[in-house]
C-alpha cells in the first residue's frame, strides 16, 4: 500500500511499527472428525446421506434387499429409521428442517418407480397432496415453515411443485423468456426456490431457476464464461445459490451466486476437471462433488476449495477419493457436512463434524441475510455414534455406485 510521509519522524515511527507487528497468518485448513452414520437395521447393505438441516439433523436412506428405509440422524441421538408409506417399500429422506419435519420420496423400486412425495412428522409418515390430476411426485427440500418443494409427473411433462398448507401446486411462474421449472431442488426459510428449468427456445440448454414465492416471475442465475446454462441445486437462508454451469448438456463447473454478486466460479479441487456445488450454508460455505476418474467431494470456504479426504484423520478408515460412490450433499450452519463414502469397504452415510470452531468466511459473492429459525427439537435414538478410528484400507476403485435418490437431470431433446 502506497504511503504519503509528511515527516522523517513519522517515517521512522512507521518503520518501527511495521517491524514489530507480524503479518496476518493465513487461514488455517479446517479439520474434521468423521462419524459413520451406519445403517437402520443389522444386515442392511448400504446407507447414503442426502442432506442436513441448518441445525444438523442429517437425512438419507438405508438400503436392504427388497427395500430401503429413510432415516434421520443427530450427533447425540444417532440414526432413527422412519416408517415406510404403505405400498411403497423404497423410501428416502432428502431434507429436514430444524423442527424435525422430514420430507422425501416413497417408491416401488430403488430407482424411484411410482414415486410419491412424503413427509415424516412426530414419527408418522404421510403422503403430501399432489396437484389435481397428478399421480407422481417427489419432495426434495423443506423449510422452517414446513413448505416443501420437488416435482410432479415425469419425462417431458415433469414440472416443479410446491407442497404447502395441505395442497400441492405446480410452479407456473416462468422467466422473461418463458423458461419453466422442471424440478425444484431447494427452498430456504424466506421462500426462495431453486432448481432445474427448460428454455423452450433452446431445449438443449439447462436453466438454473430461482423463484421467490409470492413474486410474479422466476429468473435464472445465468452462466459462467464459456457456458450457456446451469443447474441450481442448493440455496441458503442468506440467498446464496449453488450448482453447476455448463454448455448445453455437457459437463459442468461449480458456481456460487447471489443477488449482489451474481454468478462466480468455485475453484475446482486439485486433480479434477468438472464439478457441481450441491449445498451452501448461511456463511457461504459450499459442499459438492468434483470429479475426474473418481468422485471427489469438496468443501469451499469462500476462498479455497478442499478435498474432503484431506480434512479428516488419516487413519479413519474412510475412502473419499478413490471410488465413484462418494458425495457431499449437505452442510449445516455450524459446518457439519453430510454425504456418502466408503468406510472399510462398505458404502455408508457419514457426518463430518468440525474438530474446532469454524471460522466465519467472507465469500466472494455476498447477499443480504434473512432471519433464521431457532430449532425447537430434534429426533432421538437409543445409540450414540463414536468417531471412527480403524485402520484405513488400501483404496480400490468401485464401479457400481448405488442409484441416486434425487432426480438426476438428463439430456432432453
Amino acid at each position: 500500500m502506497k504511503m504519503y510521509v509528511i515527516s522523517r519522524a513519522r517515517s521512522i515511527a512507521t518503520a518501527l511499527l511495521c517491524a514489530i507487528v507480524p503479518p496476518a497468518a493465513p487461514a488455517a485448513t479446517p479439520q474434521y472428525q468423521i462419524y459413520d452414520i451406519g445403517v437402520v437395521q443389522v444386515g442392511d447393505t448400504a446407507s447414503q446421506g442426502f442432506g442436513v438441516s441448518h441445525a444438523a439433523i442429517a437425512v438419507g436412506r438405508s438400503v436392504r434387499t427388497g427395500g430401503s428405509q429413510a432415516f434421520s440422524w443427530t450427533l447425540k441421538g444417532g440414526i432413527v429409521g422412519l416408517p415406510n408409506l404403505a405400498g411403497r417399500s423404497y423410501a428416502v429422506s432428502n431434507s429436514a428442517n430444524d423442527n424435525g419435519v422430514v420430507v422425501g420420496t416413497a417408491a416401488t423400486t430403488l430407482f424411484g418407480s411410482s414415486r410419491l412425495p412424503v413427509m415424516w412428522q412426530n414419527g408418522a409418515v404421510s403422503q403430501l397432496p399432489l396437484p389435481p390430476g397428478e399421480t407422481l411426485g417427489d419432495a426434495n427440500s423443506v423449510n422452517a415453515s414446513s413448505v416443501a418443494v420437488g416435482s410432479v409427473n415425469g419425462g417431458s411433462l415433469q414440472r416443479g411443485a410446491i407442497y404447502s398448507g395441505g395442497s400441492g401446486t405446480i410452479i407456473t411462474q416462468t422467466t422473461a423468456n418463458g423458461s419453466y421449472f422442471v424440478t425444484a431442488f431447494g427452498i430456504n426459510d424466506s421462500g426462495r426456490v431453486v432448481g432445474q428449468g427448460i428454455d423452450p427456445q433452446n431445449a438443449a440448454r439447462n436453466v438454473g431457476m430461482v423463484y421467490d414465492i409470492g413474486q410474479s416471475m422466476a429468473f435464472e442465475v445465468g452462466a459462467l464464461p464459456g457456458m450457456n446454462g446451469a443447474l441450481a441445486f442448493g440455496v441458503s437462508n442468506t440467498g446464496f445459490v449453488v450448482g453447476s454451469s455448463m454448455l448445453n448438456q455437457g459437463s459442468g463447473l461449480p458456481f456460487i451466486w447471489s443477488d449482489k454478486g451474481g454468478i462466480a466460479a468455485i475453484p475446482l479441487a486439485t486433480g479434477t476437471t468438472q464439478g457441481s456445488g450441491r449445498a451452501v450454508n448461511s456463511a457461504g460455505w459450499v459442499v459438492g462433488n468434483d470429479s475426474s476418474a473418481f468422485s471427489i467431494p469438496f468443501l469451499y470456504n469462500g476462498t479455497t476449495t478442499y478435498r474432503l479426504a484431506d480434512l479428516i484423520p488419516p487413519n479413519s478408515g474412510w475412502d473419499l477419493s478413490m471410488n465413484t460412490s462418494s458425495s457431499a450433499l449437505g452442510i449445516s450452519n455450524d459446518g457439519i457436512i453430510v454425504g456418502t463414502g466408503v468406510h472399510n469397504g462398505e458404502t455408508h452415510a457419514y457426518a463430518m463434524v468440525p474438530a474446532g470452531p469454524s471460522p466465519t468466511p467472507t465469500p466472494t459473492a455476498t447477499s443480504t441475510p434473512t432471519p433464521t429459525v431457532t430449532p425447537t427439537g430434534t429426533p432421538t435414538a437409543t445409540t450414540t455414534p463414536t468417531p471412527t478410528a480403524t485402520p484405513r484400507p488400501t483404496p480400490s476403485p468401485r464401479s457400481s455406485p448405488l442409484p441416486r435418490a434425487r432426480p438426476t437431470p438428463a439430456p432432453r431433446p
